[in-house]
């Protein structure tokens, strides 16, 4: 059987696990979520001895960033470009080829492979992923979505800063990371200010609320410009006032951003309140990252950090993926309560991320981690089979 994407046909047959591109990446990013953190905590916790030949608490931030991260923007993008370009999805073999590669990077540290071993399937995925991307994007000829290649390629970048730590050399791992995560935030917030106000519009027009983001270009620059400065800043730090300023700064304007954007109706939408919630993580994380610039002994960094990892990246992938996964599945937008749960559970799993480190660390730890993990296990138990099954409406 033939389908008609645009002026693309393509076939409709094989696995449905590789007929579209959310379908095997936003199930391997909810695996990796739900298992690559109890294995972490068991590591720090417990006193665990992994097969791991790389530093735990290097392999737990490549992971988190270059493992779950990754997956949910292969899976996002994947599904994303054939919509916006009209070209034909990414299917089949190529697909699978993509897949194969994100999962032997995971393997390969796991198995106590040598770094230069692992890091050979890990820096070739983003490539791959936007070679695959490439062409439509080109072709449709619009530079704000031929941005994405460019970040891609600057994310592994930083993975071969980081993997070069790993492996002893350099010792710019940190940096790595940081980079990598400003990387992500700044796709978050191009990709929010587009989703977010007409996903709330729509959705508070089904329940009879009239809603209109009012469009402010200017206001939505001086966020994005500002972000990255912030980001280069704390990458490669130079005087502290200089980051906190312009990390304050770029904190107030996501906020300014954001109340514009109608989040006070979505209480009954958990669709929606979950990507105002995730959003608000980030000029939270960037304020006080800003205090951390300022006054570090009073405010570590890891606190900031981890608002902006376990609260602006991992809400908004969650609360992407969900949505995602139900309008290409052919479902209705109606989230099951078990999502519900584990948005809230997400929340509560960075709170108790961010609160740890003024609290106690340890308890920190194990109480988010138990959160986070059983978020993302909730996540699969209602999303695996959605994945794994066609269309519930037949195309």
């Amino acid at each position: 059987m033939l389908i008609q994407i645009g002026n693309h046909p393509y076939s409709d047959r094989g696995p449905v696990l590789l007929q579209a591109g959310f379908r095997p990446f936003f199930l391997l990013a909810g695996l990796a979520a739900a298992l690559m953190v109890p294995l972490w905590l068991a590591q720090v916790v417990l006193g665990w001895r992994a097969a791991l030949t790389v530093p735990p608490l290097l392999w737990h931030g490549h992971e988190m960033v270059f493992g779950f991260a990754t997956a949910a923007v292969a899976g996002f993008l994947l599904t994303a470009v054939p919509n916006w370009t009209g070209a034909a999805t990414v299917r089949g073999l190529p697909l699978a080829l993509l897949a194969a590669l994100w999962l032997a990077a995971r393997i390969g540290f796991w198995a106590g492979l040598p770094v230069a071993v692992t890091a050979v399937p890990d820096l070739l995925f983003l490539p791959a992923l936007g070679l695959a991307l490439a062409r439509p994007l080109i072709r449709a000829g619009k530079p704000r979505n031929m941005m994405f290649l460019g970040l891609l390629a600057l994310l592994d970048v930083a993975d071969a800063v980081v993997l070069a730590d790993m492996a002893g050399h350099g010792g710019f791992g940190l940096n790595g990371l940081l980079a990598a995560i400003f990387i992500l935030l700044f796709m978050i917030a191009v990709i929010g200010g587009r989703i977010i106000p007409g996903f709330t519009r729509n959705g508070l027009h089904m329940i009879g609320v009239s809603f209109e983001a009012r469009p402010r270009p200017g206001l939505d620059k001086a966020a994005l410009l500002t972000l990255l400065a912030g980001g280069l800043l704390t990458v490669v730090p130079l005087s502290p006032p200089v980051a906190g300023l312009v990390l304050a700064v770029a904190a107030l304007l996501h906020a300014v951003r954001l109340a514009g954007w109608g989040g006070r109706h979505t209480a009954r939408l958990p669709l929606l309140w979950i990507l105002h919630l995730g959003y608000a993580w980030l000029p939270l994380g960037l304020g006080l990252l800003a205090v951390s610039d300022f006054a570090p002994d009073l405010l570590p960094m890891t606190i900031a950090l981890h608002a902006l990892t376990a609260g602006t990246i991992a809400s908004m992938i969650l609360g992407v993926m969900t949505r995602a996964a139900l309008g290409h599945a052919g479902r209705p937008l109606k989230p099951h309560a078990l999502t519900v749960a584990a948005y809230a559970l997400v929340q509560a799993a960075a709170l108790a991320r961010v609160a740890g480190c003024l609290i106690d660390m340890r308890l920190g730890l194990m109480v988010s981690g138990l959160l986070w993990t059983l978020a993302f296990v909730l996540f699969l138990v209602v999303y695996a089979p959605i994945c794994l099954a066609a269309r519930a409406d037949g195309r």
